[in-house]
């Protein structure tokens, strides 16, 4: 009975968190799409991260080394393969079609729980899946004439932030999610040097037609640094905020939550750009939060029927 109660706590707590951390994430998006205009890809992710990495330092108090290191760099190259493949669309996609795309992400991660985790797949998670999936199809529309292949590119994203979610649990539980935040901004600095140092050394090539990802580092001014200080910050709680909250038990309850991006998403990408999403994308959307509910209502009567055995 302790233990039941151990693991609902735990799973609050999470839920808490990542609906604190999918609100950054969206403001996050928001302001990393605003910023595409005025600087690259690369020279945001080595700013940034040069300011975030000394104040975990400071918060970590040098105890930044993990106990599982491989697993630890993994999860963070997934999380930074994540950011990329997101980044990469950001500049062409309304916010509200990157959230629908990437929140396909909590059906891979009830997917992997069962291969990693061991957790079985009830009938309601199968029914979240199938809803999402379709969810997915309806904003993609890969049939579709204007069909865009950086569609693609935030469904690849959901599945790395599916690997990494499963990979926080099964293989990072008890890691400080200070130093898992550290290790992730360091493997986002080491990605934006390499970019860096590879265009500079290539030339210009393509970077006309695509300047956020292959041109060079634009000129900083007030305005730049003040967004880049912004993102420093809100790299931060994402970052911690991910780490714990997938620490928690059942991280494919967790990941329902998730779901809330869309909405901060979408809120977003009005105030920003003006966008509002068109009908197609707000049926997907519609397809994808119905998938959630399914999947937490189902999860809370499974809940109340094994306690209600319990107690007889």
């Amino acid at each position: 009975m302790v233990m039941a109660s151990a693991q609902r706590n735990s799973v609050v707590k999470g839920v808490i968190v990542i609906l604190l951390t999918v609100f950054t994430m969206a403001l996050t998006d928001a302001f990393v799409k605003s910023a595409s205009a005025d600087m690259t890809l690369w020279q945001i992710y080595v700013l940034r991260s040069t300011i975030a990495i000394p104040v975990l330092l400071m918060l970590a108090r040098g105890s930044v080394w993990p106990a599982a290191p491989i697993w630890v760099a993994l999860r963070s190259l997934c999380l930074g393969l994540m950011y990329l493949a997101i980044y990469a669309a950001i500049p062409m996609l309304d916010l509200s079609v990157i959230a629908a795309s990437l929140y396909i992400g909590p059906l891979f991660i009830v997917v992997l729980s069962a291969i990693v985790l061991g957790e079985r797949i009830a009938w309601h998670q199968w029914a979240g899946i199938v809803v999402g999936f379709v969810g997915g199809l309806v904003i993609v529309r890969p049939a579709a004439a204007d069909f865009s292949p950086l569609s693609l590119f935030p469904v690849v994203a959901a599945f790395l932030y599916a690997v990494a979610a499963v990979l926080t649990r099964a293989k990072c539980p008890t890691e400080k999610p200070l130093t898992m935040a550290l290790w992730q901004n360091a493997m986002l600095l080491a990605f934006g040097c390499i970019a860096s140092v590879a265009i500079v050394w290539s030339g210009t090539g393509l970077a006309y037609d695509y300047p956020f990802l292959l041109g060079r580092w634009t000129e900083m001014g007030v305005s730049e640094w003040r967004i880049i200080l912004i993102l420093a910050a809100l790299i931060l709680g994402v970052s911690i905020g991910l780490a714990r909250a997938y620490q928690s038990e059942h991280p494919q309850v967790i990941a329902t939550f998730d779901y809330a991006y869309l909405v901060f998403a979408a809120f977003w990408g009005f105030v920003f750009f003006g966008e509002v999403p068109d009908v197609m994308t707000l049926a997907g959307m519609a397809f994808i939060v119905l998938a959630g509910l399914i999947q937490l209502f189902a999860e809370r009567l499974v809940g109340k029927q094994a306690r209600s055995v319990g107690q007889v």
